[in-house]
């Protein structure tokens, strides 16, 4: 036989499950939004510095694309952790 509290306590479990969901993704939502922000300004930094001294482009270059593939590591390691 249903009672009261035992349909109150499987509407707040439902509840529940339904918050850590929501708040999962928000937090990946958020992982990947500041790395996709670090990606483009490492791009831009980046760009800006080849403008000023093109001779190091090279240099620059390798630099960036190490940066952004932390900045995406981490952004990926937030996605699989908030979930």
């Amino acid at each position: 036989m249903r009672t009261a509290a035992t349909t109150t306590k499987k509407y707040i479990h439902h509840m529940t499950t339904i918050i850590a969901e929501i708040n999962g993704n928000i937090a990946s939502a958020f992982g990947l939004l500041g790395a996709a922000i670090g990606v483009g300004m490492i791009g831009t930094k980046a760009a800006e510095a080849v403008g000023r001294n093109p001779g190091a482009a090279t240099k620059i270059l390798v630099q960036a694309i190490i940066g952004m593939a932390l900045a995406e590591g981490l952004g990926v390691l937030a996605l699989f952790l908030a979930k």
